[in-house]
Parts: structure tokens; sequence; C-alpha cells
């Protein structure tokens, strides 16, 4: 086999950018991935005419017009408004919070009364503090939104989430809850937002057009391990853990897992995104991809429907690790991990499981593209 500049793990956002800018260099490069297709967690497979998000929900939002300029180089984006909707024991509500929502909530109509409403609830948490500080999030969040929004809204979809209640999360997780006094549905404030049109394997397939890339294939189990031999430089971005062995002990993450089937019917839920607020369902949102890149009259004709049920759940071996866990023990034991990272020679770590931290796409991107190849 040649001898290649970089050995890129992994084919999600971090490693495709890095391949497709290193190739545009010169730079010759390998990639492989685990799984047995290409695309990381932004990977979609074709029900029914219909690009499923296997791996959940991804809407690309950026202010960055560098960033922007650049994914819409590889393919253009549609228009997609990220505007999810909660459902609370069957009544609805507009996500994020805005006048939409505290009029569903209080049949307000000014944002003077909002605002009324809102800091009347929110007296009454700090007062019931007695002057101390919020000692864990549902104090956190009382002081900031009120009984109302926190016990039909934040609550019960935050314990589904963190598989903990409310009162057992520590305050930091909740510093602010945005509140919008204007009727507005969109949940991002970037100015970019949108969808691949044709789907995220559009994005990935046009990053690693001409490059070398291999599925099924497991690095720590592969003759790669010994990368040396095949690259003068590796990428790495699976969990920063397991290339060093679990020395210090294994990173806790939370996880999610999917229920996907076909619906009969041509228009399921009317939105992309409905979060399920209440304990009375055990998942926290139901998707319905069609709505991601079909607008109009191209919903209904397209017959049928795909709709995936999300689940939060504690991560166990086998599983997709997605979230990192930021407590104290973590937040530690991921910083030694950092350490011996650095001290890697001509190894690069990025990533979400590479580096221990949550990303959104577009910084992922911009990141790689403010790096040094």
């Amino acid at each position: 086999m040649e001898n290649f500049d970089y050995l890129i793990v992994g084919s999600g956002l971090f490693g495709s950018t890095f391949a497709h800018l290193a190739a545009n260099q010169g730079k010759k490069c390998l990639v492989i991935d685990k799984r047995p297709h290409l695309g990381g967690n932004v990977y979609c497979e074709n029900i029914e005419g219909i690009n499923v998000h296997k791996y959940g929900a991804h809407i690309f939002h950026t202010n960055n017009k560098e960033v922007w300029d650049f994914v819409n180089s590889i393919v253009e984006f549609n228009r997609y408004t990220n505007s999810p909707v909660a459902n609370y024991k069957g009544k609805l509500y507009n996500l994020p919070f805005n006048m939409n929502t505290f009029h569903q909530m209080w049949d307000v109509k000014t944002p003077e009364d909002a605002k009324a409403k809102i800091e009347e609830q929110k007296a009454e948490a700090v007062a019931a503090l007695n002057g101390n500080e919020p000692q864990n999030l549902e104090e956190q969040a009382l002081t900031l939104v009120g009984k109302d929004i926190f016990y039909t809204l934040i609550k019960e979809y935050t314990e589904k989430q963190w598989g903990r209640k409310c009162t057992d999360l520590p305050a930091f997780i909740i510093k602010r809850l945005p509140l919008r006094f204007v009727f507005d549905n969109n949940y991002f404030n970037d100015r970019y937002q949108g969808i691949p049109i044709g789907g995220y394997n559009k994005l990935i397939d046009g990053l690693l057009d001409g490059l070398e890339c291999k599925t099924d294939v497991d690095f720590f189990k592969s003759e790669f391990r010994d990368w040396r031999k095949y690259a003068d430089k590796l990428v790495y971005t699976g969990a920063i853990d397991e290339f060093f062995d679990f020395r210090f002990g294994k990173l806790d993450w939370r996880t999610v897992s999917f229920k996907t089937r076909i619906e009969n019917t041509p228009n399921y839920q009317g939105n992309a995104v409905v979060n399920y607020t209440s304990l009375d369902e055990p998942y926290t949102r139901v998707i319905e991809h069609k709505h991601f890149e079909m607008f109009g009259q191209d919903v209904y004709d397209c017959p049928k429907t795909v709709v995936s049920e999300e689940y939060s759940t504690e991560y166990k071996p086998g599983m997709e690790p997605y979230y990192p866990v930021n407590d104290d023990r973590n937040n530690l034991l991921s910083e030694k991990y950092r350490e011996l990272a650095f001290k890697e020679s001509d190894v690069i770590f990025g990533g979400r499981l590479a580096e221990y931290k949550y990303y959104d796409m577009a910084p992922i991107i911009e990141h790689v593209l403010n790096m040094n190849i």
C-alpha cells in the first residue's frame, strides 16, 4: 500500500472536511471508518424517497459567512428554518420561548403582559430561596423563567434527557434561558440556516470526492493501528479515552436511540420536530424527516412519511456515544486525556469524540477551516 500524508480515522464532518482541504493542497489522504457508510452521524438513509437522518436530526446553522459559503460550494442548501413545537400532555406550544408560547400558556397578547407574568413568577422563586443561591437545576431554572414554563416545558423533558431529577442536576447546566418577546418561532438566531438539497450524504460525497475511503474498518482492530507504516500523520476523530486504551478509566456519555417507522400518510405531525415535554411519553421528541426537505405541495406528492421517536439514555458499550457528561469527574478525566493527546507527535485529535466536547456542525467546519493543514 502506498504511503499517505494523512490517515484520517472517521468520516464525519471533521474528518471529511479535513480530508477535502488537505487533498486540495495536494496531500494524499486515506479515510477509514468503522461504520458500513461514510458521513458519521450526519449520514442519511433513503426510505420511501425521504432522506432519513439515521443518527438524529441535523440542522445546519451559522453566522459565519465563510463556513456557509464553503458548504454551499460543495452542495446547495435549502431554506429550512427550525421551528420546533412542544407537546405537553396533548397541548401544543411553540419553541423557542416567545410571544406565541406566552400567548398559548397565559393568553397574554402583549410583550408587557408576558414580561409581567414572568417577572412575577421569577420573584416567587427568588423569594423561596431565602437569599441563598440556587443549589440545583430546578432552583436555577425557576429563577430564570418561573414555574409555569419550567413545569410545562423544561422539568420533565430535562429529566428524560439526563435520566436524573432536576433537583439532582447541578445549577450550572442552565445559565440562561432565552426569552423572546416577539412572535418568532425560528429556533436559531443565526443568519444562515438550512439542509443540503438532496441530504447530508451529498455534502459528505462532495467533500470526499476522488479520495480513497474504506468503510467497515475498525482502526483499533485493523493493521492501521500501526498507522506510521501507512501515513506521515494521523487525524483521529474517535473517542479520546479509547485511543489511550482507557488508561485513566472510561469517560461517560449520554446517548440516544431511535425507533423509526413508516406512516401511511403524507403528513403525520405537520412539523419536522415535535418535543414531548411530559414524562407520559418515554421519548423526548418525534422527528418527521420529510419536512426537512419537502415543502408545500411536495409534502403531499410523497404519499408516505417516515417518523423517528428519539429516546435519551445512559451510554453502554456497543452504543453510539453522543453527548459528553460535563460533571466534575469527567471534566477532570478528559483533561488528563487531553494532556496525553497534546504530547502525541504527528497526531491531530479533532471533533466531538476526540475532544470530549459537544460541537454543532458549523463550528466543527469552522475549526478545520482555521487549521494549518
